[in-house]
């Protein structure tokens, strides 16, 4: 595959202007269209008939899934049983044309022109092109298609040919597809899943006059999904119904005239049993494909652009100077909205919902780095993610007990639906820190919203609850440190290792958080904590047991070195030979067994690096350097995580040029393709680690137990660059130019905050403070 891609560089859209099949697999994740539930990849409506291994036609839907049981040759106690992974549905965005015998495809005939343009304004993906058929036949395609933002059931295609040199047969065949499959991963995780064939069975599939259906069901998981289509056509045609197994078409005939368009608009939804009950999944389709046809495609596209409007006016980061920057950034962006349920039942799979990869499992990834974008730009979304953490709760309690914890619940690696999915568990279930990292992002939560009807109703439970698991996972040495061994941390170069400090750092914050959370409300709320205090059967001796382990927890330090050790042993290892490695066997993981990587001292993504960020204030800015010069030199970055957490740090250790080079090989990882595998879908932890290089690196934005300070610094390449916040019921917007800060209280009564150390307050009287 291709391993640069590049657009016109336009700061509102991705487009393309010819058709080629060398870039067409890329380009169907790219021109991907999703609204956090529905994932439509960008192949166009007519199929593909290019070279194989050259496109993945797949339709997703977050959060509905099969399940199958894990096989091990060799079994243990406690491994996970069961995996989850994320369905290729039914294909119903197919409109086929044939202009008398001949069947419209790009790669037959000539196509005088083309263009295909993705609008993140719009929300709507546009193309127009101009073909002659191999018997001369001339014609104008223009199609326009959306994934509803406002409707998570509800897609919509507009689809217009005009013959340009002929009058005759025009047939237009809208088609919805059962029998697809998903694509198989073989040795790299990274690709799809491990299964093989169909995964729905059908249960049903009814036709009537502009009208297909089909009902099918997942074999292990149980679900029930009913796929629907409306076709709407006006003017004089023939029309028929065929089917052809599980592939049920409505067939339009028309008597085309030259130079008269014929305009097909076809309307596409998706309802499974893991929204609604059986019976109503057939009713609601049906109602909800009335609704979009009474709307009709261009009040769709209307409220399309709305609903944009309003996140761009709260989410855009703008930056002056570097046009590819700007793109990709907005690129990301849209992305990351694509691809985040928001129904408290869904999450953010790591492709989102524009690939198979990772069989569309949840990860930490949404906490860490995905979380703080969605908190600050668009708050009701995070609370989402939040909730959809609450739902699994449950199910992370069971798992604690199989893992022989008598109290408290550990979340999953990897998962859906809440079971542990990861089969590897020295990568997996060892990555403890999954805990540390959601009360983390509680605790971002608390801090940015002072939302305490979420704390009382779920946030307090969660973190009491798991911070229960550091007790049971750690225990004293001889020289009474609280120590936690055989774990995991961020860094998967590095496995079942004693004290990894990220772990042990996030622990000890987890813990002391979730005292404070129990004495707080033991004071200020004592009905309600004693309520959660029983849900939990939380034992008076258990918040002094946290806040000792807190402060005898082992942080392991160098004094050599003077820099923190990423574990126990990491530093006595021998360093692997970067030198001596071809760069063909980068990943490590795809060339080496785990054990020959873990046996040396190299990392594939930040851990220590990773400390500095979210543990800002526990660090000297001289240990930051020396952490951050030691790390950087043993850091592949074979994780698509790990670059954007190395330019905050270089930003903020004085590292300019550094911090610029990698921000930018995070902003634009997907368009330009920089780790060969967009094609299999995007990154969207490095999406949102773009946000992340603009306000906690170059403004040097940290929230330090509620309080919020910058020190921003600009860019060389850059004019300016401002971005807005969402802060305690504010809305603020920090504009960053040559030599001047400027913030403004766009909403809200009053913010207090610090720049470079500085007080600042503002309020809806003076609203706008300029600094050096």
């Amino acid at each position: 595959m291709p391993s640069k891609h590049t657009y016109p560089l336009e700061p509102w859209c991705i487009r393309e202007t010819a058709f080629d099949t060398g870039s067409h697999f890329l380009d169907e994740t790219l021109f991907a269209l999703g609204n956090g539930y529905i994932g439509l990849r960008g192949t166009h409506e007519e199929g593909y008939t290019g070279p194989a291994g050259t496109s993945l036609d797949g339709t997703y839907l977050n959060g509905f899934y099969e399940s199958e049981a894990i096989h091990y040759p060799e079994a243990a106690y406690g491994l996970a049983k069961t995996n989850q992974f994320m369905l290729n549905v039914p294909n119903a965005k197919g409109i086929a044309l044939w202009l008398e015998d001949e069947r419209f495809d790009p790669l037959q005939g000539t196509l005088n022109s083309y263009e295909r343009m993705l609008d993140f304004r719009t929300g709507v993906l546009r193309r127009v092109l101009e073909w002659t058929s191999p018997q001369g036949r001339r014609v104008a395609i223009a199609s326009r298609r959306l994934v509803s933002m406002t409707d998570k059931h509800l897609f919509a295609i507009e689809y217009e040919v005009t013959p340009l040199n002929f009058s005759g047969k025009v047939v237009l065949v809208s088609s919805v597809d059962g029998a697809v499959k998903n694509l198989e991963a073989g040795d790299d995780p990274r690709v799809g899943s491990a299964i093989s064939g169909q995964s729905l069975a059908l249960v049903d599939a009814e036709q009537a006059p502009h009208f297909s259906v089909l009902t099918q069901r997942t074999v292990n998981s149980g679900f029930h999904l009913v796929s629907a289509v409306q076709t709407e056509m006006r003017g004089v045609f023939e029309l028929a119904q065929r089917r052809q197994d599980q592939r049920l078409e409505q067939v339009y005939t028309v008597a085309a005239m030259q130079g008269e368009a014929i305009r097909l608009k076809k309307y596409g939804s998706y309802h499974s049993s893991r929204d609604y009950p059986e019976a109503e999944l057939l009713p609601r389709a049906r109602a909800t494909l009335v609704a979009a046809a009474d709307k009709g495609f261009r009040a769709l596209a209307q409220e399309q652009e709305h609903y944009l409007a309003d996140f761009w006016q709260h989410a855009d980061v703008e930056i002056s100077g570097d046009d590819a920057l700007q793109q990709g950034m907005r690129f990301n962006q849209f992305h990351l909205l694509q691809s985040a349920g928001r129904d408290g039942k869904t999450n953010i799979s790591a492709k989102g919902v524009t690939g198979e990869g990772y069989e569309g499992h949840y990860f930490w990834d949404t906490e860490i780095y995905i979380f703080p974008f969605f908190l600050y730009s668009k708050p009701e979304i995070a609370k989402k993610l939040l909730e959809y953490r609450y739902a699994g709760l449950p199910l992370a309690r069971e798992r604690a007990r199989q893992m022989s914890h008598a109290k408290g619940a550990l979340y999953p690696w990897r998962t859906i639906a809440g079971v542990e999915c990861s089969a590897y568990y020295p990568a997996g279930t060892a990555q403890y820190h999954i805990n540390a990292d959601i009360a983390y992002s509680i605790k971002l939560y608390m801090e940015a919203t002072r939302d305490e009807d979420y704390l009382l109703q779920y946030g307090a439970e969660i973190v009491l609850e798991t911070a229960r698991i550091w007790m049971g996972i750690g225990a004293y040495d001889r020289a009474g440190r609280y120590c936690i061994n055989e774990v995991t941390g961020p860094d998967e170069y590095t496995a079942l290792v004693n004290n990894n400090y990220y772990t042990n750092a996030m622990a000890r914050m987890h813990l002391n958080f979730a005292a404070s959370i129990a004495e707080r409300l033991a004071q200020e709320q004592p009905e309600a904590f004693a309520r959660i205090a029983a849900l939990v059967q939380l034992d008076a001796d258990e918040v002094p047991q946290w806040r000792r382990a807190a402060a005898q927890m082992l942080l392991p330090y160098d004094e050599a070195l003077q820099i923190h050790a990423q574990d126990d042993s990491f530093l006595d290892k021998k360093v692997w030979d970067f030198a001596g490695t071809p760069k063909e066997h980068y990943p490590l993981l795809l060339n080496y067994h785990p054990l020959v990587i873990y046996r040396h001292q190299v990392c594939k993504q930040a851990d220590v690096v990773l400390a500095l960020l979210l543990l800002s204030d526990e660090f000297k800015p001289e240990d930051k350097r020396r952490d951050f010069d030691y790390y950087e030199k043993v850091t592949t970055h074979d994780s698509s995580l790990s670059s954007c957490i190395f330019s905050i740090i270089a930003a903020e250790v004085g590292y300019q040029d550094k911090a610029y080079d990698y921000f930018m090989e995070t902003a634009r990882l997907d368009l330009d393709d920089t780790h060969g595998n967009t094609h299999y879908g995007v990154h969207t932890a490095a999406m949102a680690g773009t946000w992340m290089g603009v306000a906690y690196g170059f403004a040097g934005m940290r929230v330090v137990d509620g309080a919020v300070r910058f020190a921003p610094t600009l860019p060389k390449q850059w004019r300016h660059y401002q971005f807005k916040l969402h802060l305690q019921g504010c809305l603020l917007q920090v504009r960053v130019e040559a030599g001047r800060t400027e913030y403004t209280l766009l909403q809200g009564d009053a913010l207090a905050f610090s720049h470079r150390g500085q007080p600042v307050a503002l309020s809806a009287a003076a609203n706008v403070k300029e600094l050096a």
